[in-house]
């Protein structure tokens, strides 16, 4: 797969809501997983979403979740998610996108079995980079 660049747009317990909504608007195929899905039954974010991603006849992509810390800002809510599974690309782009910046999630592996980590660059842009199906 070649690796993509789409929007992420976090949500204060709307994510489903509005990621259907975008469905209906652009059409295509909606995948969500709730926090419960990935072990977290037993907490009030279980029916929330942690990871839903709408892909389009037309070929647009628009991820998104519900913030699972209560801190939501509108106008603030949007970052870019680098992912695919060049993991050679990918942590190119991670290692450069995070020098002199803001790491909050460490590039490694994560519950879901991707490669993860989430950096905001020194203009403050939030960037999530996903690499598929590793093993590191």
């Amino acid at each position: 797969m070649a690796s993509r660049l789409n929007p992420y747009i976090t949500f204060a317990g709307d994510a489903r809501e509005a990621l259907e909504f975008y469905q209906q608007v652009f059409g295509g195929t909606l995948d969500v997983n709730t926090y419960a899905a990935f072990g977290q039954a037993d907490t009030p974010l279980a029916d929330k979403i942690m990871h839903g991603m709408l892909e389009t006849p037309g070929g647009f992509t628009l991820m998104g979740a519900d913030t699972p810390t209560g801190d939501h800002r509108p106008g603030n809510n949007i970052s870019v998610s680098l992912s695919g599974d060049d993991e050679s690309e990918l942590r190119g782009y991670w290692e450069k996108l995070s020098d002199g910046a803001t790491v909050s999630v460490p590039l490694e592996k994560q519950m879901w079995g991707d490669v993860f980590g989430m950096c905001t660059d020194r203009f403050g842009v939030t960037w999530m980079v996903d690499i598929t199906g590793q093993q590191g």
